[in-house]
């Protein structure tokens, strides 16, 4: 619901699940061989990660969430939007 003078903002670009953890882990100043040390994931396999040439995986994200401090929907949804989700999944409901 927006605000009076207000309008939401919109969204400009689509991120893909690599560059969702590329962003995360750049905001945080940390480069990928010590993201690979504070998660235990190999640098090799960050980078790939990052490229999406790997996929990243419920386990990977877990482990890479927590050495990011962040939730793991971060990374594996990075262009999810509820505000299509809810339109979609009610207008199934409605059609039905």
């Amino acid at each position: 619901m927006a605000r009076k003078g207000f309008q939401k903002a919109k969204k400009n670009i689509d991120v893909s699940v690599g560059e969702s953890v590329k962003i995360i882990r750049e905001l945080q100043e940390l480069s990928q061989n010590q993201l690979a040390e504070l998660s235990g994931i190999p640098q090799s396999t960050i980078s790939a990660i990052e490229n999406n040439r790997v996929s990243l995986g419920v386990e990977r994200a877990k482990t890479l969430a927590r050495a990011l401090k962040c939730h793991p929907a971060v990374l594996v949804f990075p262009s999810w939007n509820i505000d299509l989700e809810f339109v979609s999944s009610n207008h199934s409901l409605t059609t039905s």
